[in-house]
């Protein structure tokens, strides 16, 4: 998987009863579920969550947040060329491995805060 928390994602196809939510939105990936390849990233998929009232919420009511989106449907974002864009793996010389764009052949940096 290319894709891990903090990366800026672009959505490429919509989840949902004939809906297509999210599509083309980009925003910053805040959780990725590697066993069900699914990721859930910032203000897309937002959904209507019904919670009684708890401690931590004693009204309760109805709450928006985000829903995860498969994985599949979201592309990596290039720093250079601002849309989505497919990654490759490569090893450097010194053995590290990173995220390289197929289009441009440029290096994609790791997100700055995970």
């Amino acid at each position: 998987m290319d894709i891990v928390k903090g990366d800026l994602v672009e959505v490429i196809s919509g989840e949902g009863r004939g809906q297509r939510r999210g599509e083309g939105q980009k925003g910053k990936v805040l959780w990725v579920d590697r066993d069900r390849g699914r990721v859930i990233v910032e203000n897309v998929n937002i959904v209507r969550h019904h919670e009684k009232p708890s401690q931590q919420n004693p009204q309760g009511g109805i709450v928006e947040r985000e829903a995860p989106v498969s994985i599949s449907n979201v592309l990596l974002v290039s720093p250079r060329l601002g849309r989505g864009v497919r990654v490759r793996h490569k090893r450097l010389e010194d053995g590290t491995r990173v995220r390289v764009c197929t289009k441009t052949g440029e290096v994609i940096p790791p997100p700055t805060e995970s």
